[in-house]
């Protein structure tokens, strides 16, 4: 990729002359479409990020956002953010996906706040494909050595499989943060005379091009092709590179910082003085190095991880090295930020690299109008199945079946905080220091937004609220990871522009602000466009610690909140369910609850009750799948679905439609009165110490022991493990 004739001459007509050789690459990798969103930015008007919690929205390495305390606790704050890493985890399975995470918890550092919390949305082709499960493995391994060394537990996240993935895997990789209001700093340059210092790992030539090869469809032979402008990480680099942040917030020394990642230095230098309204003279043959003969542009557009600029007053420039000394980390002063109104230049070797408006460079790309098309409604062509059939094929799918596999190769409870562990709807997390509980969920599921881009992502947005208020959590904010294919395709960016309406208007109904996100598009190869996919990840709040688990207890009563195909009320649809992936077929996408807000806050008020003893939310495979996930050696179930006819059997059993929990409670009277007016509630029947799943449909009965249930869930660890 290189700087287009159109760019180049607007970069012409605004400097004056020819771009230097280094000013043309910086140019083209910060008004690529990684980084300057010039496909994107127009529609991303449509989130709503404002709310009295909102401390810094979008824009910055991290959001920030308030927490409600409780009890004696004190007020904190969180950071939240998502980041692509796909084309290089296509490339480099385990170096792309370890990468991503080292990004995004830098990300975390540069806003003052300490890692606390990952997320992981992984998207492969067919499960079938040994290429698949090759890229699977990798991103797994990678994601499980980074989080694991550095000591961050990943605690929540999806995987999904689907046939349009195959020639472009989606990493989606996101990170909460920990801090003291008074530790809070941005990336927004302060005053001219504070000098740029850059702490962390030494510079090599890994990583080049990493922006612009993110801006590109890939190509048949990426695997080797573009194996060089994959980073390679070092976590014990970034675990000293995390201890050290802290000791330079405890000490008040940082005024800024930033984090190196897409575009390197040239890129986290000059966003932050452009931030800032400032300018900036840096000396690039000051920066340490570890290969030798590097040129102006391999300093500048080099992205070795584990590095930071910070903007540090002159007072204060020995005590910083002197703590990066203390972390055995390098650190070299490469310049200083001048007044308002002057240039970011860059020199090498005693020359004038680059000298432009640090503005300019950052924001100066020309946003694309591009032609889009909405895709059509799918009409109903279901075909017809076997119900003992469709259960065990569905309960067995990679996509809904157990994803222990993944999990158990994470320290999901380092740090002590995770008071709900993977495999659950959503993970809780304990913030002590406010007494409150942050419940996480993060995830999309293709299936919809391939059926139904715009009510697809609807529904995701609806999912993970349910999942946090599953376990008795308000929504309280999220962030996005929106990937697309080729925006240039009309039937593409119109899926694009559906999943991006779609969301925002979903988090807008439940009143959760959207206060940061990320953008990937070009997910294309020769096997085609990716399916459009909105990766939300979603924070929850609650008071305390506790929520009640998915596994049944064996003592109470089985109640369904929210489905009103079991009234009789509605016909429920199939469309963009795992019943369609699995035998062929096409239906419209389910209809979402009309009060969404309504019934998610209900949904949490009556999870915290007493009389609940078990919830889980009704999601990907429908109902049958959530009843076979509850059941365990311990505890099984008796169920009885009456349909009114009998064709609807399977449209009850494997609708997906968001926005139902099933509740295990010793008080199912209290379970209506709270729902009265919000959503129905159906009592489907009694939790038990059976330890199998009875499953009566009219006159019949599906019944398998949870060792059954367990076999049949086990498909990823049968092949894998």
């Amino acid at each position: 990729m290189s700087l287009s004739d159109a760019d180049h001459d607007i970069v012409v007509d605004e400097i004056g002359r020819e771009p230097t050789r280094a000013e043309a690459a910086l140019f083209e990798n910060l008004w690529s479409e990684h980084c300057a969103y010039r496909s994107s930015r127009p529609l991303l008007t449509a989130f709503d990020s404002e709310g009295d919690q909102v401390v810094i929205g979008p824009g910055d390495d991290a959001a920030v956002v308030s927490l409600p305390s409780h009890g004696d606790g004190e007020e904190m704050y969180i950071t939240m953010g998502v980041e692509s890493h796909n084309h290089p985890s296509y490339v480099d399975p385990f170096d792309g996906a370890a990468t991503g995470v080292g990004g995004i918890v830098r990300d975390t550092l540069s806003m003052g706040a300490y890692p606390i919390a990952l997320a992981d949305c992984l998207y492969f082709g067919d499960f079938e494909r040994e290429h698949s499960r090759y890229l699977f493995e990798g991103v797994v391994e990678g994601i499980s050595h980074y989080g694991n060394c550095i000591g961050v537990p990943t605690v929540t996240g999806s995987v999904a499989f689907h046939d349009d993935y195959e020639g472009n895997p989606l990493v989606n990789v996101s990170c909460i943060g920990l801090m003291e209001p008074e530790r809070t700093i941005t990336a927004e340059a302060q005053e001219p005379g504070n000098k740029l210092v850059l702490v962390g790992n030494s510079t090599g030539r890994d990583g080049l091009g990493g922006a612009s090869f993110a801006s590109e469809d890939l190509a048949e032979d990426a695997e080797t092709e573009d194996r060089p402008a994959v980073q390679v990480g070092d976590p014990y680099t970034e675990k000293l590179l995390i201890e050290c942040n802290e000791a330079l917030l405890d000490e008040a020394l940082v005024e800024s910082a930033r984090d190196l990642g897409a575009a390197g230095l040239g890129g986290a230098s000059s966003e932050l003085v452009a931030k800032g309204g400032l300018g900036a003279e840096i000396e690039l043959d000051r920066v340490h190095e570890r290969e030798p003969d590097m040129n102006a542009m391999e300093y500048l557009l080099a992205e070795s991880q584990e590095r930071m600029v910070y903007e540090v007053a002159p007072e204060n420039v020995d005590r910083v090295a002197e703590l990066a000394e203390r972390y055995d980390l390098g650190c070299s002063v490469i310049g200083e930020l001048t007044a308002p109104g002057t240039n970011y230049v860059c020199t090498f070797e005693g020359e004038t690299v680059v000298d432009v408006e640090a503005e300019f460079l950052g924001d100066g790309a020309p946003m694309n109008d591009l032609p889009s098309e909405e895709p059509p409604e799918q009409e109903r062509d279901l075909p017809t199945v076997n119900l003992s059939e469709a259960f065990e094929r569905i309960v067995a799918s990679p996509n809904t079946a157990s994803k222990r596999w993944v999990y158990r190769q994470y320290d999901h409870e380092v740090q002590v905080r995770t008071s709900v562990l993977p495999g659950d709807d959503a993970a809780l997390l304990a913030i002590r220091e406010a007494g409150t509980g942050l419940a996480f969920s993060a995830g999309a599921d293709p299936n919809w937004t391939d059926a139904a881009p715009y009510e697809g992502a609807r529904a995701v947005a609806l999912e993970n609220a349910t999942n946090v208020a599953a376990k008795g959590a308000v929504p309280h904010a999220a962030v996005d990871c929106l990937n697309g294919g080729n925006p240039e395709k009309p039937d593409v960016y119109g899926g694009f522009k559906g999943i991006v309406d779609g969301l925002a208007d979903m988090c807008s109904d439940l009143d959760v602000p959207v206060v940061g996100g990320n953008v990937s598009l070009y997910n294309d190869s020769v096997t085609g466009p990716i399916p459009p996919t909105p990766t939300l990840a979603l924070v929850g709040v609650k008071e305390g610690y506790d929520a009640p688990p998915m596994d049944l207890s064996g003592e109470g009563t089985l109640v369904v909140v929210g489905d009103a195909a079991l009234e009789g009320e509605a016909d429920p649809r199939l469309g963009g369910s795992e019943y369609t992936a699995v035998f062929g077929g096409t239906d419209a996408f389910p209809e979402l609850p009309a009060d969404p807000t309504g019934l998610v806050q209900t949904i949490a008020e009556v999870a915290d009750e007493d009389h609940v003893l078990a919830s889980h939310d009704v999601s990907h495979g429908g109902l049958a799948v959530a009843l076979a996930e509850m059941v365990h050696e311990d505890a099984g179930a008796s169920v009885d679905v009456e349909t009114v006819e009998r064709g609807t059997r399977k449209r009850l059993l494997f609708n997906e439609r968001p926005g139902r929990v099933v509740f295990e409670t010793t008080d199912p009277a209290a379970v209506h009165e709270a729902f009265d007016g919000v959503a129905p509630v159906t009592e489907l029947g009694e939790a038990n110490g059976s330890n199998h799943l009875s499953l009566t449909v009219n006159d019949e009965t599906l019944q398998y022991h949870a060792s059954e249930i367990t076999d049949l869930r086990s498909t990823i660890d049968d092949e894998l493990a």
